[in-house]
């Protein structure tokens, strides 16, 4: 476990009070669950902020909300929408997949966490808008506490992600009047 993700984990396990026993317990588990494995030269957490170009600090702040989330498709009863940050953190954790299957879903969680990606389409953008209404809702019931805005925006955001190989191209932000004009 890195330092940083130390620090960040502890300070998520305060509102265990508001959990159910069981949830108080499955929410420690995850809180100690580390995605960087020890000793290894090039971390999860180096990896999503790199991929993302996010600042460390940033991606071990989502690593902590998608632990969140995590348990929020454990324990709020009802299917669970992620922020565009949060599923950034999801689809990089799928792909260390022994991590993922063996030691989240069969280990921790002793059962299988899909990944439901959208069909497309009106219906399937109102219901994961629904979803992801409902995921804020109970975030702020089981955590009680707002989740951050700038990992969880109000609303969900239409997807503008796209992969771009940064040995052929650059990417430079948008300067901040352009952004707001097209919002």
């Amino acid at each position: 476990m890195v330092a940083g993700e130390d620090a960040a984990d502890a300070a998520a396990i305060r509102p265990t009070w508001i959990m159910t026993s069981e949830q108080a317990a499955l929410w420690s588990k995850l809180a100690a669950f580390t995605l960087d494995a020890s000793g290894a030269a090039f971390p999860f957490s180096h990896r999503l902020a790199r991929e993302n170009l996010w600042p460390l600090v940033f991606a071990r702040r989502v690593i902590v909300e998608y632990k969140r989330f995590i348990f929020l498709g454990a324990a709020a009863g009802h299917p669970v929408s992620p922020s565009k940050a949060v599923d950034q953190a999801w689809h990089l954790h799928l792909t260390y997949s022994k991590s993922y299957w063996n030691d989240l879903c069969q280990g921790l969680l002793q059962r299988p966490f899909h990944h439901e990606p959208t069909q497309g389409g009106a219906a399937e953008s109102l219901k994961f808008d629904q979803w992801y209404q409902a995921t804020l809702e109970s975030y702020r019931r089981l955590f009680d506490q707002s989740p951050p805005s700038d990992i969880w925006p109000p609303r969900l955001e239409p997807d503008r992600l796209a992969w771009v190989d940064l040995n052929s191209y650059w990417a430079l932000p948008k300067p901040r009047l352009l952004r707001r004009r097209r919002k």
